[in-house]
């Protein structure tokens, strides 16, 4: 009896040991999800931030040329 009680244990053991594993797993790819929605998240914000900036530049360049032409 306590020979399959101590081959029980080992099985148990190691079957938790793989449950624990693919828990890890699981959860390791989340994060690595998560990671890679924050980066293209970042990406986007940045082209869209650049983008106003080149807008911006383009305007007020405009206007001031539009000031340079009236005071000739």
């Amino acid at each position: 009896m306590s020979g399959f009680l101590m081959a029980a244990g080992r099985l148990g053991s190691i079957a938790a040991l793989i449950a624990l594993l693919i828990i890890l797993l699981k959860k390791l790819i989340t994060l690595v999800s998560f990671l890679m929605i924050v980066i293209k998240v970042g990406i986007v914000i940045a082209f869209i931030a650049v983008m106003l900036l080149i807008v911006i530049t383009f305007m007020s360049t405009r206007n001031r040329r539009r000031r340079e032409a009236e005071e000739i």
